[in-house]
C-alpha cells in the first residue's frame, strides 16, 4: 500500500544506498590512511633522506673533482708527449715558465701585468669545489628534519591513520529480525 506520493523503499534500493555509502567510505578510507602514511612515513625516515641528499651533493662534488683531475692529466700527457718529440721546446717554453731570460736575443716575449697575472692565479687557485656548492638539501626537507615538526608529523599521522580505522573502515552487517 503506497501513502502519499512517495513509494516504499525496496531492498534492491537500500543495498545501492548501502554500497555507495561503503565506496564513500572506502574513499575517504584511503585518503585519510594515505596521507597519515605518508607523513609517519617521512618523520620516520627523515634522518635516512638527509643523509641521501648529502652523499649525493658529495658524489657530485667528487665527480667533478675526478673530472678535473682527468682533464690535468690528460693536458700532463699531451704536454709530455710534445716534448718527446721536440726537445727544443723546453728550450722554448722555459722562459715563460720559469720567468728566465730568452736565450735567443731576436725573440719576442709578451709580458704579463701584475693585474692580468692576479687574475689568472685567481682563477687557476680557485676551488672547484666551490662552484657547486648549491641547496644541499630540499626546502620541504629542511623544514620536515627540525625536531619539533618530526614529531608533529609523527602525531599527525598516526592521528589520521586512527581517524581512518575507527571512522572509515566498512559499517558491520547487524543480524535482521525477520
Amino acid at each position: 500500500m503506497v501513502i502519499g506520493k512517495y513509494s516504499p523503499i525496496t531492498n534492491y534500493q537500500v543495498v545501492n544506498i548501502m554500497q555507495g555509502r561503503n565506496v564513500i567510505r572506502l574513499i575517504l578510507f584511503v585518503i585519510f590512511f594515505s596521507i597519515g602514511a605518508g607523513s609517519l612515513g617521512i618523520s620516520i625516515l627523515c634522518d635516512d633522506l638527509v643523509q641521501y641528499y648529502r652523499n649525493r651533493q658529495l658524489l657530485k662534488v667528487t665527480q667533478q673533482s675526478l673530472n678535473r683531475l682527468e682533464s690535468l692529466n690528460a693536458d700532463y700527457d699531451a704536454l709530455l708527449e710534445q716534448l718527446e718529440k721536440d726537445p727544443n721546446l723546453v728550450k722554448r717554453l722555459a722562459p715563460a715558465a720559469l720567468g728566465t731570460e730568452p736565450e735567443d736575443a731576436n725573440a719576442v716575449y709578451p709580458r704579463a701585468t701584475p693585474e692580468q697575472l692576479a687574475a689568472a692565479r685567481k682563477a687557476l687557485t680557485q676551488d672547484p669545489n666551490e662552484q657547486s656548492t648549491g641547496p644541499m638539501l630540499p626546502k620541504w626537507l629542511t623544514r620536515c628534519s627540525e625536531p619539533r615538526r618530526r614529531i608533529t608529523l609523527f602525531i599527525a599521522g598516526s592521528v589520521l591513520i586512527l581517524i581512518s580505522f575507527t571512522c572509515f573502515t566498512p559499517a558491520k552487517q547487524t543480524a535482521k529480525k525477520e
